[in-house]
């Protein structure tokens, strides 16, 4: 079982799970079998529902190694209880806290399930604790990024194992600890995702994506980081804009980034955006790169500007072309100032393929033969990266979004609507099912 709990507490959310999940009667496209595995999730929803708290009570911010490694040990024994082998993979060679590895192997085609472990809300957050708003919306940190989506694989899994599907499928379940802040280098930090994957037929990720149940991912834009570093001819105030002078480094940036925008502010699904800017007479970055001082003064033209942010697009050739405007951009700077432009690796981009269609117009005729209605893909435009894109060119089908949906990811409003976890589940373990049946997926001996 998911977790022990005290007869009231089980009984109260039984009840809470009966009304969250859809009527078996809408359900007229399943088989026998399917219709099983969707009884068996409805059974087990007040167990993920309680599992769903106590994980998200455990701080997990990335950089809170301990409470990471906390997640991990609450999970790894749900796993293993359905048959599979757990392992983790410490990261210290990328400076975070490491990953969950759990595995099955059996004869069938191999499936990768990603998650992560860690959230954005580090252990100073004030916002720490789930809570219950009312009988469909929960509130707290992680419980959309996405602590439920890793309740909703586990729920899946168990179904698939109580009717033996799982008998005839290698699933590989890899749960990051640094999705939301990723260790360095990044080729350690995703090596074990990527190797997990190898000869897999399809992947699934559960991110909550938009937030929409009718919305699954089938491509992410990639995202890559930037730095903008500016100098100009330090002099007192009143000879700003002369021509011995110039305009100083803050002007100058402001400059390159209107430029910046004015070049590349056209391209479908490309955004460049500065998040952090530092201008004056002297600046210290820190070695996080998020925090940073800056001295100067107003009679003073300022000698230096920096400025860090993130690319992301759609596909990597559109990323490539991106950087080269960029560097033409910088290489033309106003007089008496000079510019450099750095890139640094980030998110590969998970680009649309006909692979990942095919995985969405399965998943699709699941959650049409649950009577759940139908799928769609999200706008890129509004996915952002995620560890799945690791992914691209070395799975054939990868989908996305398959997690706990809801609102007000990344910040203290956090809320996930209930109701959503059985169905994907429900959604999950069909779709699985079906893999297990797919003669035309490559198979594992």
């Amino acid at each position: 079982m998911m977790a022990i709990m005290r007869p009231r507490l089980a009984g109260c959310l039984l009840c809470l799970g009966l009304a969250l999940a859809p009527t078996a009667s809408r359900a007229a496209g399943l088989t026998p079998l399917e219709a099983k595995l969707a009884a068996s999730v409805d059974r087990h929803l007040p167990d993920a529902l309680a599992l769903l708290e106590r994980v998200v009570n455990i701080n997990s911010g990335t950089m809170n190694p301990a409470g990471v490694r906390a997640v991990s040990t609450l999970l790894a024994p749900e796993f293993e209880r359905l048959g599979f082998q757990t392992r983790w993979v410490d990261g210290a060679r990328w400076g975070r806290a490491g990953h969950l590895i759990a595995e099955r192997i059996e004869a069938g085609p191999m499936v990768v399930l990603v998650g992560h472990l860690d959230t954005v809300f580090e252990a100073d957050s004030p916002f720490q604790r789930f809570q219950r708003l009312d009988d469909s919306t929960a509130t707290g940190p992680g419980v959309i990024d996405m602590k439920g989506g890793d309740v909703i694989m586990l729920l899946a899994l168990r179904a698939l194992r109580e009717q033996g599907v799982l008998d005839h499928l290698r699933v590989v379940v890899v749960l990051t600890g640094d999705e939301e802040k990723a260790g360095l280098p990044l080729s350690a930090a995703r090596a074990d995702l990527i190797s997990a994957a190898q000869g897999a037929a399809a992947a699934i990720g559960f991110e909550d994506g938009d937030g929409d149940p009718r919305h699954v991912v089938v491509s992410r834009r990639g995202a890559s980081g930037w730095q903008l570093t500016v100098r100009g001819t330090p002099a007192h105030s009143s000879q700003v804009w002369t021509d011995d002078i110039g305009m100083g480094a803050v002007y100058e940036a402001a400059r390159l980034l209107e430029q910046f925008r004015d070049s590349l502010g056209h391209e479908p699904y490309l955004t460049l955006n500065p998040g952090l800017a530092l201008g004056g007479t002297s600046l210290v970055l820190d070695s996080t790169g998020a925090r940073g001082t800056a001295f100067g003064k107003t009679n003073v033209v300022a000698e230096s500007t920096l400025v860090t942010g993130d690319l992301r697009a759609l596909t990597p050739e559109q990323a490539l072309l991106a950087q080269a405007a960029l560097r033409r951009i910088v290489a033309n700077p106003s007089p008496h100032t000079s510019a450099s432009i750095e890139f640094e690796d980030g998110y590969p981009p998970l680009a649309p393929t006909d692979g990942n269609r095919r995985l969405l117009a399965k998943a699709d005729l699941a959650s049409r033969d649950l009577g759940l209605g139908p799928l769609e893909p999200v706008d890129p435009a509004r996915a952002g990266a995620a560890d799945v894109s690791f992914l691209a060119g070395h799975v054939p089908m990868v989908i996305d979004g398959m997690g706990l949906k809801g609102s007000g990811g990344h910040t203290v409003l956090e809320t996930a609507r209930l109701s959503t976890l059985p169905r994907q589940a429900k959604r999950v373990a069909v779709l699985l099912s079906r893999l297990a049946n797919d003669g035309s997926a490559p198979r594992k001996p």
